[in-house]
């Protein structure tokens, strides 16, 4: 298992499938090849999930209904 990586200083972003308000948004952060860091942006404090890019991209693909 691979140590956490360091998401201080990780630039965040809203995923294209939130509604465009301030609530109930996904943010994800793009800098760390092979991995998705994911958080909630109402808790920005809280910790993110990190994901493999490939487990990634089947979940959004499933999720938009591919």
């Amino acid at each position: 298992m691979s140590p956490a990586p360091d998401l201080s200083t990780a630039t965040w972003r809203k995923s294209s499938y939130s509604d465009g308000g301030d609530n109930n948004c996904v943010e994800v952060s793009d800098a760390f090849p092979g991995l998705v860091p994911v958080r909630d942006s109402k808790t920005p404090s809280a910790p993110a999930l990190v994901v493999g890019a490939a487990a990634w991209s089947a979940f959004v693909g499933f999720a938009a209904g591919g």
